[in-house]
């Protein structure tokens, strides 16, 4: 495998940094990167650290990073996840309210730690932590409850003080959204497998409409519809498949639809073949609506989306 750390890749421009991977020998990761300078986003460090966990050690070759941003990979905990020497020397500054580094999470026992003392060291309003709590939450849960990763998920986060903005990245290296999705439903490729576990109720462990009480196909859709509404963007790449939501206009931001290709979004399908699924999302803080509300609104829009699926369903042939 190769991968090429450009000079940018964030969520708005991210398609050119999967279109670059190179997955073809699962044996062996080498890791290049742009000599000026790079700035990513905190999914391309989730995406690259979860890679190296598949590969021997002694199987990577990452080259000595040239540019002066070198020193964030290092504080972020890139090189330490993926076996080798930096050769860069930093002084770790305290990371509160600036960044959360590279964690690995394998457990819902790790997951409520991580969430427990992630949301401090970003020093946000109860507001604001909320949202964020929430996402993180149901993103890590998913990857546990059915990605079958053994290496659990890579999380990294980074706040953004100029546009009071939050950056978060998730990845995993499991079977992917068609594998588990088309357990219980009938999907045609990666994309569609993408749509249906953005639809409401929709859920890989039942072919039932809403789901069951442990799991009720909800997290993804809720985490879509936050992204929607706060006009940030959401991105999710699985298999060859990438589905991209674009911001919305602010006059439509409040219409919730429960199907995700209704929404102002991107979609690709020919993608080198992620194995698991890749999370990224943005949030402008000063946009976020009351949380509380937000939820209710978007329970609001779920509810009717699953009673419309079931009825469509069931509804039987009348003869007369």
């Amino acid at each position: 495998m190769k991968v090429h750390l450009p000079n940018s890749a964030f969520l708005g421009n991210i398609d050119s940094f999967f279109n670059s991977l190179d997955m073809s020998d699962t044996n062996t990761l080498q890791i290049s990167a742009n000599k000026k300078w790079i700035s990513v986003h905190p999914l391309v460090l989730a995406m690259v650290a979860a890679l190296g966990q598949t590969v021997r050690p002694e199987n990577i070759a990452c080259e000595v990073f040239e540019a002066k941003s070198k020193h964030y990979f290092e504080r972020m905990g890139l090189f330490r996840f993926l076996g080798v020497r930096s050769g860069i020397d930093v002084v770790e500054h305290e990371s509160a309210g600036r960044f959360v580094p590279l964690t690995q999470i394998q457990s819902q026992e790790a997951l409520s730690k991580f969430v427990t003392d992630m949301i401090p060291l970003l020093h946000l309003s109860p507001a604001h932590a909320e949202p964020i709590r929430y996402i993180v939450t149901e993103l890590v849960r998913n990857v546990i409850e059915h990605a079958e990763s053994p290496h659990g998920a890579f999380v990294a986060a980074q706040y953004y003080e100029k546009s009071n903005s939050i950056r978060i990245g998730i990845a995993d290296v499991g079977v992917g959204i068609k594998k588990t999705i088309g357990r219980s439903h009938r999907v045609s490729g990666d994309l569609s497998a993408i749509g249906l576990a953005l639809t409401p109720g929709i859920t890989g462990t039942t072919a039932r409409e809403g789901g069951t009480e442990q799991n009720a196909g909800a997290g993804l859709f809720f985490i879509k519809s936050i992204a929607s509404i706060n006009g940030d963007f959401f991105a999710i790449y699985s298999g060859s498949a990438l589905y991209k939501l674009l911001r919305q206009h602010a006059t439509k931001r409040h219409i919730l639809h429960a199907d995700p290709f209704r929404d102002r979004h991107s979609a690709r399908e020919n993608l080198p073949q992620w194995t698991g699924t890749a999370v990224g999302i943005d949030m402008m803080l000063d946009e976020t609506e009351k949380f509380s509300a937000l939820l209710e609104h978007i329970r609001g829009t779920y509810a009717r989306a699953v009673r419309e699926r079931r009825k469509e369903r069931y509804k039987k042939p009348r003869f007369v």
